[in-house]
């Protein structure tokens, strides 16, 4: 974890303790050509790279039916962020804010969360548009899009009628 060095003017921590009221299994790692936070995307695009979401080849049966969709909605562990801070100041904003209030990755529990668009499965890999996060994300979990789902409920309802 940085050092207190790396706050910004006005930013504070909060010393937790340990968590242990929650466990995670990850359930693969992102591959991004982003080494760096300075190289990630405030927010990933459409137009984006290619990127992969390596699944766990155990869990491979687990994508089945992963093709009818074309949004996926991933959650990932950002692994190299903070968990300290509860004010912090935007890059470039010079304004302070509480971490709540803030997209950051920087925050008690670091989940991150895109909506990216599906461009393919390869067996356990699904090759995706959109992300913002740094190559070897550990990933928490993986869904259709909400819209995309509730998209297809109404349809299913108004067929039923």
């Amino acid at each position: 974890m940085p050092d207190s060095a790396t706050l910004r003017p006005g930013e504070t921590t909060v010393e937790l303790p340990p968590a242990a009221d929650a466990q995670l299994r990850f359930i693969g790692r992102i591959r991004t050509p982003f080494k760096t936070r300075a190289e990630c995307p405030r927010q990933g695009g459409a137009d984006g790279p290619e990127c992969r979401v390596e699944i766990d080849p155990l869990l491979e049966p687990a994508l089945d039916g992963i093709e009818r969709t074309d949004r996926i909605e991933l959650l990932y562990w950002l692994d190299r962020s903070r968990r300290d801070l509860l004010t912090q100041s935007p890059r470039g904003s010079g304004e302070l804010r509480g971490t709540f209030s803030l997209r950051s990755p920087n925050r008690p529990n670091p989940i991150g969360t895109s909506v990216v668009t599906l461009l393919r499965r390869e067996g356990p890999v699904l090759v995706v548009r959109g992300l913002d996060c740094l190559d070897g994300t550990p990933l928490i979990d993986l869904k259709p899009a909400r819209c995309d789902h509730a998209v297809r409920q109404r349809e299913g309802a108004a067929h039923q009628g």
